[in-house]
């Protein structure tokens, strides 16, 4: 039985006729208060993910739950079906399992506050944050590991629950989740930042209506919605046909010893509606790299994704839900069945961007991207000091963004674009550690008339023993061109002992001791390259050699000659490019580097680890 909203007030809202300017206002006023939800986040939290990354997503949503300005998309509807509870004025839900709520949050990780935001004794819009905590108990430090065998090792698992109710705060509830924690003081300030953004937008929201009017606000926000209906209808209309297109990728392991797991997602289009069918996808994986991907998350996902190549001037909202229809079989990587594990969702979320890249660049390939750093790898470092104090460290890694139609991918950003770095100065303040070199790694971005971003070499020198646990992909399988680009360098980790030995390390791993003065090497994949690298000016590439960015030796994928401080031998180079041309077979529209056989052939060789087992 879906949720029950208790209004005291049963008069329906009008429909206001609004100008231009005021829906503007309105607008612009939304989109100033969810950036204001960010600001009180950032300065509410205590924990590196939070606080000093981001990894929070703000939401404001209609009376419906629709999200009006977010990122996520709204999370809201699957809460609403799946909770059997009366909602009313002073209450605010709280809740991390994502089995309760159709995988509105992804892992239990993910702490999810609703606030319904009631005038006048009705229902008038919803503000939502959710937050990743940086431990929230479980079997492992950090609450993500790699080989659950069900969401029940993954920490506590809090089902939609009133933290307030008619005003009132559940301090018992939030005492029981808290002591779950390894860091409770951390999941405490976090929550109370995820409560205080979602008050703030309230205030906004009520101060618009105080300032334009109940029926105006409400009719402001369906306008919105129906705008962007309008814009995507004519969009997908455009941008996708009727004939099926397929595109496949993979997540490289499961930490386990399987892999590569195939997504696969087959898009057609029907009249006014685009199919997004993920029939051929892997079935779940028996460790935790399972995603729970709710429907409106993914189609969220896509019209951002449409938007941002297509037309950015689009405001990105739910009002174009009902022209999508995405199917996921169950039973599979992306619908597994409780109680599956769910803790390492990151690697398959992040490859559905590339999905999506595939998949709408085959009908324009003016338009298509390259695979990026399609993920957020963690690093979580975790024991005891000399003084007995417990430190543990969550931290997200960047690496290369693809190749574009615009230019270059940036070197060593994150997948999310809202996301920041963690300063080395907070690491080796707060951390028993040090930050021996943090820079773009040359040469790990794929060659193309327009270069893939490079990957990040950093490397930490530990000051305490401690437990260290790993979580990154890419290391198998290769970010792949396109339109002639070369794919991106692959994932590394590397431990080096004080005596100078180094020993490659999985990409996935838990329970990884280090000792005092220990280094991790912690490289991350660039991105593909775009166009043709013969294509790409000499003198840039130049430029680049003396920036640290290309070495002479990674010139020559370009076809230019240089010494190593960038000067460019113009005979040379066109020498060389000649040949290449002559001698190259023809471009590709997308460069996967060796099938799975010769990757499997060859990875003990070239990545110093054993080749997955193929899952059954």
């Amino acid at each position: 039985m879906p949720a029950r909203i208790i209004e005291t007030n049963t008069t329906p809202f009008g429909k206001a006729e609004i100008d231009p300017v005021t829906l503007d206002i309105i607008e612009n006023a939304l989109k100033n208060a969810r950036i204001e939800m960010d600001a009180t986040l950032v300065r509410t939290a205590m924990s590196p993910g939070i606080r000093e990354q981001g990894d929070a997503f703000p939401l404001i949503a209609d009376r419906n739950g629709k999200m009006i300005v977010g990122q996520f998309g709204s999370f809201i509807d699957g809460f609403l079906r799946a909770w059997d509870g009366e909602l009313e004025d002073g209450d605010m839900i709280f809740l991390s399992d994502p089995y309760s709520c159709e995988g509105a949050v992804s892992h239990n990780n993910d702490w999810l506050v609703l606030l319904p935001v009631f005038r006048s004794g009705r229902l008038i819009a919803w503000t939502a944050m959710f937050g990743h905590q940086s431990d929230i108990g479980g079997k492992v430090a950090g609450s993500i590991p790699i080989d659950s065998a069900s969401v029940f090792e993954e920490g506590v698992r809090i089902p939609p629950v009133k933290i307030y109710r008619k005003g009132e705060y559940n301090e018992d509830l939030v005492k029981l989740a808290l002591h779950q924690s390894r860091k409770a003081d951390w999941c405490a300030a976090d929550l109370n930042a995820l409560i205080a953004s979602c008050r703030v937008a309230a205030r906004r929201v009520d101060e618009m209506c105080d300032r334009f009017g109940e029926d105006v606000f409400t009719s402001a926000t369906d306008l919105l919605l129906e705008r962007n209906h309008r814009a995507m209808k004519a969009l997908l209309s455009q941008a996708v046909g009727t004939e099926p297109v397929s595109f496949e990728d993979y997540i490289c392991d499961d930490g386990i010893g399987y892999g590569p797991y195939k997504i696969k997602c087959t898009m057609w289009r029907e009249g006014d509606t685009v199919i997004l069918d993920f029939d051929g996808t892997d079935p779940q994986s028996k460790a935790s790299i399972n995603f729970y991907l709710n429907e409106n998350m993914f189609k969220m996902f896509y019209g951002i994704y449409m938007i941002m190549v297509f037309d950015p001037q689009i405001m990105f909202n739910d009002g174009f839900y009902d022209l999508i229809d995405v199917r996921i079989p169950e039973g599979s990587l992306l619908k597994p069945k409780y109680p599956a594990p769910l803790a390492g969702r990151t690697h398959a979320l992040g490859r559905i961007f590339d999905i999506l890249g595939g998949l709408l660049g085959q009908g324009t390939p003016e338009f298509l991207n390259a695979a990026g750093f399609s993920s957020s790898p963690h690093l979580m470092y975790s024991g005891n000091d000399k003084q007995g104090e417990w430190f543990q460290l969550f931290q997200i890694g960047f690496g290369g963004i693809p190749g574009r139609p615009l230019g270059d991918g940036p070197d060593g950003h994150s997948l999310w674009p809202g996301f920041t770095n963690v300063p080395n100065e907070f690491l080796e303040k707060y951390f028993p550690l040090r930050i021996e070199r943090y820079e773009a790694l040359a040469d790990s971005g794929g060659a193309g008339l327009h270069r893939g971003g490079n990957g990040i070499l950093m490397t930490y020198r530990f000051l305490e023993p401690g437990t260290v646990a790993i979580h990154d992909d890419r290391w198998f399988t290769y970010p792949w061109g396109v339109n002639g680009g070369d794919p991106g360098e692959r994932a590394t980790k590397i431990i080096e002992k004080p005596d100078g030995s180094k020993t490659v390390v999985a990409n996935k791993k838990d329970g990884l001791e280090v000792e005092e003065g220990d280094l991790l090497h912690f490289i991350t994949w660039g991105g593909g390259g775009w166009g043709d690298p013969l294509e790409r000016d000499p003198e840039l590439v130049g430029l680049e050699i003396r920036q640290g960015l290309v070495t002479a030796n990674g010139a020559l994928r370009y076809g230019v000659v240089a010494d190593e401080d960038g000067k460019i031998d113009t005979a040379g180079t066109e020498k060389l490019r000649s040949e290449m041309r002559e001698t190259r077979g023809e471009q590709k529209l997308f460069d996967f580097g060796p099938d799975l056989d010769t990757l499997r052939e060859n990875c003990l060789s070239e990545t110093g680890l054993p080749a997955p087992v193929a899952p059954v």
